[in-house]
Order: C-alpha cells, then sequence, then structure tokens
C-alpha cells in the first residue's frame, strides 16, 4: 500500500518516468531556443556614403525644382524626437524626392528591433518612414508617418516637422498625436503592455546587446525629449519614383522595404490623425 501510494504521489506531482520525460522535452526546447537565437541574423550595413557639401538654393528656380531638390530635402527634413531611454542608434538616412509630386519621403534605418531579434531569417534592422508634402513655395503642408502597417497622415502647415519615435520599435507618430486616434490594437499602450509580456526581448539578448524590457513607467514610454534633427543625418538624397536600388546600396540588401510613397498603398491604411 506503502509503494503504490508512492507511486500515486510521483505520478500527480510530476515525479517518476512521466514528470522526467517532460523535464527532459522543456530542455530540449529551451536548449533548441536559445541555439535558435544564438545564431539570428546580425546586420550588415553598408559603410557610410562620404559627406557633400549641400548646395545653395537656386533663387532662378522655384523652391520645389529639381535642381533644388538636395536643398529642399535638407530644408524640411523632420526633427526625430526618440524617447530618452532608446537603446539603438539610427545608423542610415535617405531623403526620396518625388519627381513630380511635392513629396519627400525619409527613410530610417535603425540599428535594430526590440521584439524579434533572435527568430531565424528575420530582417535584422528595422526600417521606418517618414513622408513631408510642401507647398509650391516649399514649405511642410503635411505629413504622413508609417505606424506598424497603418499610415497616419496629419496636416502640416509651415512649421518645424516633428515626429515622435516609439521606444524600441520606432514606429513613427506625428509629435503629440491623439492616442485615441491610433488604429485599433496598435496604440501605444498595447506595445508598452507587450514590452513586459512577450520573452523575445529577453530572447533578442542572445543575438545581440538590447534591453531585456521597458523598466519604467507609461508616462516615460510616452516622453518624447531626445530631439535628432535629421537634416544634417541624411547618408543620401535621391529625386526618383523608386529608390529600392538607392537605399539597398545605402542599407544592406536585407531591409524591411516599407512603402515608398503614401499612396501606394490600401487607403483603407492612411489614418487621419491630429
Amino acid at each position: 500500500m506503502i509503494n503504490a501510494s508512492r507511486k500515486t504521489s510521483q505520478g500527480r506531482f510530476g515525479g517518476g518516468r512521466c514528470g522526467s520525460e517532460s523535464a527532459t522535452r522543456l530542455l530540449r526546447l529551451a536548449t533548441l531556443t536559445g541555439a535558435a537565437a544564438a545564431c539570428g541574423p546580425v546586420a550588415r550595413i553598408p559603410p557610410a556614403p562620404p559627406p557633400r557639401p549641400v548646395p545653395a538654393l537656386r533663387t532662378d528656380v522655384a523652391p520645389t525644382h529639381a535642381a533644388n531638390a538636395e536643398y529642399l530635402a535638407r530644408a524640411v527634413a523632420p526633427v526625430l524626437l526618440r524617447q530618452r531611454d532608446e537603446r539603438f542608434a539610427l545608423a542610415r538616412a535617405v531623403a526620396v524626392v518625388h519627381p513630380t509630386r511635392r513629396v519627400i519621403a525619409y527613410h530610417l534605418l535603425w540599428r535594430d528591433d526590440v521584439h524579434g531579434a533572435w527568430i531565424p531569417r528575420t530582417v535584422p534592422t528595422d526600417e521606418e518612414v517618414v513622408w513631408v508634402g510642401v507647398d509650391s513655395a516649399g514649405v511642410p503642408s503635411e505629413l504622413w508617418t508609417y505606424w506598424h502597417g497603418a499610415i497616419l497622415h496629419t496636416p502640416w502647415r509651415g512649421r518645424q516637422v516633428l515626429v515622435d519615435v516609439q521606444w524600441g520599435k520606432h514606429g513613427s507618430l506625428p509629435h503629440r498625436v491623439r492616442e485615441d486616434l491610433l488604429p485599433r490594437g496598435r496604440t501605444q499602450n498595447v506595445f508598452y503592455a507587450f514590452t513586459f509580456a512577450l520573452p523575445d526581448l529577453l530572447l533578442g539578448r542572445l543575438n545581440r546587446r538590447g534591453p531585456s524590457g521597458f523598466w519604467h513607467g507609461y508616462r516615460r514610454y510616452r516622453d518624447f525629449s531626445d530631439p535628432l534633427p535629421l537634416a544634417d543625418r541624411l547618408d543620401a538624397v535621391v529625386v526618383a519614383r523608386d529608390a529600392r536600388g538607392v537605399l539597398r546600396r545605402v542599407f544592406g540588401a536585407r531591409y524591411s522595404e516599407k512603402p515608398q510613397w503614401p499612396w501606394r498603398v490600401d487607403l483603407r491604411e492612411v489614418k487621419g490623425v491630429t
């Protein structure tokens, strides 16, 4: 009776052969997960192009003329307002001036992303995009930002363009956008919760140096107080409808390839915000 009772107790509480097999499976799973993370992709970003002198504004043509493309791209370049605990650097930035429409795309390559860095074959860098529309005088008039599969749009007239950059994931927001206007399921408080609920931040540290979590309150998560002017950080300025060739040369062969223009997406994913 004593032996039978003991065997039942072992089976109930995880001892014996059954418990041993479960522990072995968990150990194998942990080993495989750790090995996959340790072998995750590593960013290979090409050297930065040599700096070029900024051309002067040509006053014999309109400010939005192709001859003034590089001057204009730098003149209206956004100031990025990073969260002050940001760990990943802005590695490269390319401005693409549309040849026929008064819109400039600013492609931003961040060194990494807090989520999914350990997954094999994932893109090892993080590309985001901001678009600035200008009027006939070359003054900012509207702003689009890429935000986790959606594009946010707002009027932005005659003032310095400011873009809030999300901690770790680098989603781009018009400065001080209202939280209730963000797409459902993609609000900042949802992503804040992910920093605690998902284990892949810790797994990512097996492959590269990065944060293990965001160990501060939500108010600090939304504290965009670290300015990074983009005008002096542009590695290239081009006039093109399709700039993927240039982006590969500057960003590397593998990057996220976000939409090049805000109108070349499903218009249901373009959301007006203020």
